[in-house]
């Protein structure tokens, strides 16, 4: 007898069955056969670039390839695609950003937008076949007299929201105006093989002038499973940087589960923070920096908070550096404690400790517990050490330096090489020199003590300024002066 035929819904399931199977082949969109014009840098191109690319980004579905051809595209910013999936973005050419803040678009409120935003993307790759650039122009956009008019309404450079399993790699991120990148609230990241570069000038070190380039951040990220490796950072602020998510986001509850590792990096160091407390908590864990170099960094491990109020509350836990190596780094070799910074209320002072007068308040709202530092070498720094800072109400838990080893360590400004206090330290498998706080030292001055610069505090809670002890004060009451 002859069989019968298949029944038609089970032809159907498996047709569609079979082409869910099949990979995704879609198209490539070459930007410049889509009205964005390469090598002309007249505003009215700049700004019919910036709404050719707008549209041709909306046109894109999974599968697609976005090409941007070796070539420059001079635009404005402002260019954001939302909803992406399974796309990529081959840029083998330079899309490089106005300099001109008149011109530049902003929005609602006057908030300057960013080049180059994505929200809500999914399986997207950035890279290129050879190394392509985003050259954000950002010199226009720098210097102290220019922050203090504008303070921080300048556009990041690259810009990802609310975003999963995302891959950045072959890229070059030039003179970003502000921050050079923000992933915030991202899960599964992987940005390899790339480079951020941000010069005032040529100077090898992070000089008064070259600084002036500050708030240009490397790879500031928030969320969860990230990878960085093999790349290249010079700038004159966080190098990399973990972010925090407050109480949580779409795609992570806690910055967590990080590695870095063979990252070239000089400018405000590998950074965890500036982490803020919130009412939920605060979560910042499971983080690895290793296998690194810097060279005349500024600052390099530089893990810092910032004052949030009451009734908020953070942690900082399982935060590891390993065979981290640092070449006549220029101010901190390390930093664990408040964030020294300008642009924050209750933050350490950027004049602390030089100034006397200066403050640098401790915040009580933050729980810091198993940091370790291992295999760490500073060589030739032109300053202290660093600084280990605890909350005398919440002190430092479980702070270990394993064979940090600092050759021709700077007595200045501190004779034992460390501001120490409020931290339960323990020193190890070689390290010097030993941050006096640890292994049992001291966490306060006695009466009769005089205040130094590294404002330990007094174990009384009292002080008061005699000529014994100027420009500092001495522990104790007054009536104890002889």
């Amino acid at each position: 007898r002859m069989r019968r035929s298949m029944r038609p819904s089970r032809v159907s399931c498996l047709v569609v069955c079979l082409l869910l199977s099949q990979p995704v082949f879609g198209a490539i969109w070459n930007i410049e056969e889509h009205g964005v014009v390469a090598e002309d840098g007249a505003k009215e191109t700049m700004w019919a670039n910036q709404r050719a690319l707008n549209q041709t980004l909306g046109l894109l579905q999974p599968g697609d390839t976005l090409l941007v051809p070796n070539k420059t595209f001079h635009l404005f910013g402002g260019v954001v695609a939302s909803g992406l999936r399974n796309v990529t973005f081959q840029i083998d050419g330079t899309l490089s950003y106005a300099n001109d803040r008149h011109e530049w678009p902003t929005d609602a409120t006057g908030r300057v937008l960013e080049c180059l935003s994505f929200l809500d993307i999914e399986d997207v790759t950035f890279t290129s076949s050879g190394q392509g650039t985003f050259d954000g122009n950002g010199k226009e956009w720098w210097g102290a007299i220019k922050y203090l008019i504008f303070r921080e309404n300048r556009p990041r450079l690259f810009y990802v929201y609310n975003s999963s399993r995302i891959v950045v790699e072959h890229l070059l991120f030039k003179d970003s105006p502000y921050w050079t990148t923000l992933f915030k609230d991202i899960s599964d990241v992987t940005i390899r093989y790339c480079d951020i570069s941000v010069h005032w000038g040529d100077a090898p070190t992070h000089t008064i002038k070259e600084l002036q380039a500050f708030n240009t951040d490397g790879f500031d990220l928030s969320g969860r499973n990230v990878h960085i490796h093999d790349c290249n950072i010079w700038n004159d602020d966080d190098s990399v940087c973990v972010k925090d998510l407050g109480d949580g986001g779409h795609r992570a509850r806690c910055s967590e589960n990080w590695l870095v590792e063979r990252v070239n990096a000089s400018g405000l160091g590998l950074v965890v923070g500036s982490i803020g407390a919130s009412p939920n908590t605060t979560c910042v864990r499971n983080i690895t920096f290793r296998d690194s170099i810097m060279v005349n960094t500024f600052k390099g491990i530089y893990l810092k908070s910032r004052a949030s109020g009451p009734g908020k509350s953070a942690t900082i836990s399982n935060i590891l550096y390993q065979n981290i190596t640092m070449y006549s780094p220029e101010q901190w070799a390390i930093w664990i404690g408040p964030a020294q910074q300008a642009d924050s209320a209750g933050a350490c002072s950027l004049l602390w400790p030089e100034d006397p007068f200066s403050k640098c308040p401790v915040p009580a709202e933050f729980t810091w517990d198993n940091i370790t530092l291992r295999d760490i070498t500073i060589i030739n720094p032109k300053q202290s050490p660093g600084v280990i800072i605890g909350n005398s109400t919440n002190p430092m838990k479980n702070i270990v330096f394993d064979n940090v080893v600092v050759h021709n360590p700077s007595p200045k400004p501190w004779p034992d090489y460390y501001a120490c206090y409020e931290v339960q330290g323990v020193a190890t498998g070689g390290t010097s020199p030993v941050p006096p706080c640890f292994n049992g030292g001291a966490q306060c001055l006695a009466d009769g003590k005089c205040m130094s610069a590294s404002r330990m505090p007094c174990c009384s809670g009292e002080s008061h300024a005699t000529i014994r002890c100027a420009p500092e004060r001495r522990c104790g009451p007054a009536t104890d002066e002889p």
